[in-house]
């Protein structure tokens, strides 16, 4: 007996960290390239390289697990490129707090030197996130771990750059942009992080320049007005359309605006005109270049108005406002104020308001790339869920040029030189030391590269893309990604664009988008709100496979995540529900493999049921996990070892093992090769315990779970009738407990139980599997028959068309049963009365808060059901008295 290969509890930290080591010191998850077997392929989505893992990047690395130790074990040879992000703004802020506490800040040290400070910071505590990784028990090839500012991925960069450059599709000009005045930097659209807030629709009255009358103009942002240089409306309303072509005055500045007409203007919304500032405001750009107006900035770039404001020069948008609406009212030209929420941007770093504004910045031409990725979607890339892929085809279908171009020091300093005497522009692969015209007064351009430029690329670059490497032509396209929704548009639709542009092939032929983990509550996870559960806490008190497996059960397609530690600490007693299950195994197995029998010679209804069961499991699971059903590939191997192996199989087989001989010889056969294949099964979502139990079973010459191939179909062993009549004799002992149960007769006590059987077949299930109803059911005697008669004082439960017939007689005091049930039906009744009461009030259900409102309607629900069920008893308990 090896029952202490196993240590008397699971102890997740010990067996984690021994099997972490064992992986990566034998890189067991480097693909050998000249191995036979199609390939499978995923670049990991790369964190920030100051990032600290949360529940969202613990689904993340849970699912694509699965996906590349399943494919594994289906043969392929499989590839999970790791990596980081140097995340250009969130680095530098860092590193900037870091120097404040030394009372320092960049401009004090200079370029070179803070770039200098950034990779020490880097090399110092870059590492965080990838052990963090690592502790997920994520199967990544570590020998291949990339970072975006490595020597290969730069050189990548500035190929694409430079490229992109030569072809049109990169250039530069004045654009509207998002302005951090905190970080000084543009920021991309998915680097602005949008609330709705609070405000005020500020009614400001324009005279018109003939002297004719006035137009009011509802506005959130009166300080923007100065910046003012048309008025809209639409030339379908009927109220302004007459004055298209003719003059506004331009309150307390005096310029003329012209009135222009554009079926842009909502006519619903405020007084229906709209003052156009194409210096601050996205769409008022768009209405600028479409109708040739000026564009007047009077923002610095500090977020403060600029000198040519005036007596506002100076001024921070707030306190302009203030004064700018003290003067219009001094004026008479504040009509009204009205309280009016809208959506406020800020900068996904510092938290500061973010302003449009105009500057000159380096673009791509995404307009020219977009159609191209628009239509690989889904003849080239499928999207799942598929609802996704009509978000993912708005986004193409109205899609701007991509301001790449960031006003920081650390990232891709952008490759681009002017000369400062005759003003050419060089964009190089090699740093010029001179312009063509002959002069050395070059000067490189300040900015760096927007960080999610050189993550456009991660597909490619990360297999040694532009040279022609053995890596990429394995395993480019990839197989999968595997991502958060909120990355859709801003890093999988610039991977498809740049992929076709650049390797002429989609980066990957599936997308799975997963949801959002939140809290058990529905709410999104933050700290401000202090609902966030840290993974690495999780995995600390719980163990990863807990975790993981909490996870995994509850990612169904499109659904997001509710998640409580409870639930985590629910699925540690599924780990502990293996481990004890392994070690009674252990207990029941022999030292060296179990003698092998031919599957054709194992008789017992048990055995044939849980071997076809397990060909069940094996086909299901294909399908859950090849679908993306992470959530059904975790039910299925829950309700299999918890339900049938666990609480069935390992009960069924102790008279087998108590027996000896042959009989116990093939229990021992089966319950050794549904233990090894159910590990290899479950490995995928639970690679830590799953890898301890297999090393020490009997007879397995590979001690490591993870390069063992899943195990093979046997047709021979799909066996209808088996599983039908063990349905059959585990309903009937369920029947009895439940009778016992409910009645409160003690567990322990044996019956004598009468089964009327409904044909002859039926009754030969039963004879054949006898032994297993007493044992499991504690019966001393059953009787079988088609016309038994049942004793006055019984209870029964017909089960299959057979009733299952218990007598009571001895067993039960029926008087103080049923006085015990009048006085609880009493309590529950009352209790519901008060319930239903509560909710028949219109005031309670209309005032009260929703959740309240609910939380009541649940407790009704409960006491009803309860109430029938006492009720169903209660008749029970008269019918079995006669």
């Amino acid at each position: 007996m090896a029952e202490n290969a196993l240590s008397k509890g699971y102890e997740s930290q010990t067996v984690e960290d021994q099997w972490r080591k064992h992986w990566e010191e034998n890189n067991v998850f480097t693909p050998d390239m000249d191995a036979e077997g199609d390939a499978y392929s995923i670049v990991i989505p790369p964190p920030n390289v100051t990032g600290a893992l949360h529940m969202g990047h613990a689904l993340n690395l849970t699912l694509q697990d699965i996906l590349c130790r399943y494919q594994r074990q289906k043969g392929k040879k499989v590839l999970w490129v790791p990596g980081t992000d140097h995340a250009g703004i969130a680095t530098q802020n860092v590193v900037e707090r870091k120097l404040a506490t030394e009372g320092l800040g960049r401009h004090d040290l200079g370029r070179e030197k803070f770039v200098e400070r950034v990779w020490d910071w880097r090399e110092e505590y870059g590492s965080r996130i990838l052990n963090q990784v690592r502790k997920m028990g994520a199967s990544v090839d570590w020998t291949r771990e990339r970072f975006t500012m490595d020597e290969g991925l730069s050189k990548a960069v500035r190929k694409v750059f430079v490229e992109l450059h030569d072809q049109g599709l990169i250039y530069k000009g004045d654009y509207i942009i998002n302005w951090c005045p905190r970080c000084h930097t543009a920021l991309a659209d998915d680097e602005v992080d949008h609330s709705n807030e609070p405000g005020a629709l500020h009614y400001i009255k324009y005279p018109l320049a003939d002297g004719s009358g006035e137009l009011t103009i509802a506005t959130t942002r009166p300080e923007t007005m100065l910046a003012d240089t048309a008025i809209a409306v639409n030339p379908d309303d009927e109220r302004f359309s007459h004055l298209i072509g003719k003059k506004a005055i331009l309150p307390l500045v005096g310029r003329e605006l012209d009135i222009i007409g554009d079926r842009y203007v909502d006519i619903e919304f405020g007084t229906g005109c709209l003052k156009v500032t194409p210096a601050h405001d996205h769409n008022d750009w768009e209405l600028g270049r479409k109708h040739g107006l000026e564009v007047l900035n009077i923002l610095n770039e500090d977020g403060t108005l600029t000198d040519e404001t005036g007596e506002y020069a100076g001024l921070t948008c707030v306190e302009a406002r203030v004064k700018i609406l003290e003067a219009l009212k001094a004026e008479g030209f504040l009509d009204r104020i009205e309280e009016h929420e809208h959506s406020v941007g800020h900068c996904y770093r510092c938290k500061t308001i973010v302003e449009p504004f105009v500057s000159t910045q380096w673009f791509v031409a995404m307009t020219k790339l977009a159609p191209r990725a628009r239509a690989a979607v889904p003849e080239l890339t499928q999207i799942f869920p598929e609802s996704w892929i009509k978000t993912y085809n708005h986004w193409l279908d109205n899609i701007r040029d991509w301001c790449i171009s960031r006003q920081i020091w650390w990232g891709h300093r952008i490759p681009a030189w002017t000369c400062e005497d005759c003003g050419e522009l060089i964009v190089s692969m090699e740093d010029p030391t001179a312009c063509k015209c002959g002069s050395t007064n070059i000067v490189q351009d300040e900015d760096v590269l927007d960080t999610w430029f050189s993550s456009a690329l991660w597909p490619f670059t990360t297999m040694g893309w532009p040279e022609k490497t053995k890596e990429l032509d394995t395993f480019y396209p990839t197989s999968v990604l595997v991502t958060g929704f909120d990355i859709l548009f801003f890093w999988v639709a610039r991977m498809m664009m740049m992929g076709l542009h650049f390797m002429d092939e989609v980066p990957f032929h599936h997308v799975y988008i997963h949801a959002l983990v939140r809290d058990e509550k529905g709410k999104k996870m933050s700290k401000s709100t202090g609902n966030v559960i840290d993974p690495v806490e999780m995995i600390d008190k719980y163990g990863c496979d807990s975790l993981r497996f909490t996870l995994t059960s509850f990612a169904a397609m499109g659904r997001d995540i509710k998640l409580s530690e409870q639930r985590i600490d629910g699925y540690r007693n599924f780990c502990n529900k293996i481990w004890n299950a392994a070690r009674f195994a252990l207990m029941n197995l022999p030292e060296e493999k179990p003698k092998t029998f031919a599957f054709e010679e194992i008789d017992g209804v048990h055995h044939r049921w849980i071997l076809s069961r397990l060909e069940s499991v094996k086909k299901d699971m294909d399908k859950a996990i090849t679908g993306y059903h992470f959530n059904e590939a975790a039910q299925i191997m829950y309700k299999f070892i918890w339900n049938e192996f666990c609480d069935w199989y390992l009960e069924l087989i102790k008279p087998d093992m108590r027996a000896g001989g042959e009989r116990a010889e093939k229990a021992q056969f089966v319950l050794w090769t549904v233990l090894q294949e159910m590990m290899i099964i479950l490995h995928p979502i639970m690679p830590f315990i799953t890898a301890q139990v297999w090393s020490v079973l009997p007879g397995i010459e590979n001690k490591d779970i993870a390069t063992e191939l899943y195990p093979e179909m046997r047709p021979a062993c799909e066996n209808a009738d088996a599983e039908a009549a063990m349905n059959l004799i585990q309903e009937s002992i369920v029947a009895v407990r439940t009778i016992k149960a409910e009645l409160n007769v003690a567990p322990q006590t044996k019956l004598s139980v009468l089964i009327r059987t409904a044909s002859d077949e039926a009754k030969a299930l039963y004879e054949d599997a006898m032994e297993v109803m007493q044992a499991l059911a504690r019966l001393e005697n059953v009787e079988l028959g088609a016309d038994l008669e049942a004793p006055r004082a019984s209870a029964s439960s017909v089960v299959q068309g057979n009733e299952v017939i218990v007598p009571l007689e001895g067993l039960v005091n029926f008087e103080d049963e049923l006085a015990r049930l009048e006085k609880e039906l009493g309590k529950v009744e009352k209790d519901l009365k008060q319930a239903t009461g509560k909710l028949r009030n219109e005031s309670f259900v209309n005032n009260a808060p929703a959740a309240i409102v609910e939380k009541e309607k649940a407790r009704a629900a409960e006491l009803e059901d309860t109430q029938q069920k006492l009720l169903k008893l209660q008749k029970r308990l008269v019918d079995a008295m006669g």
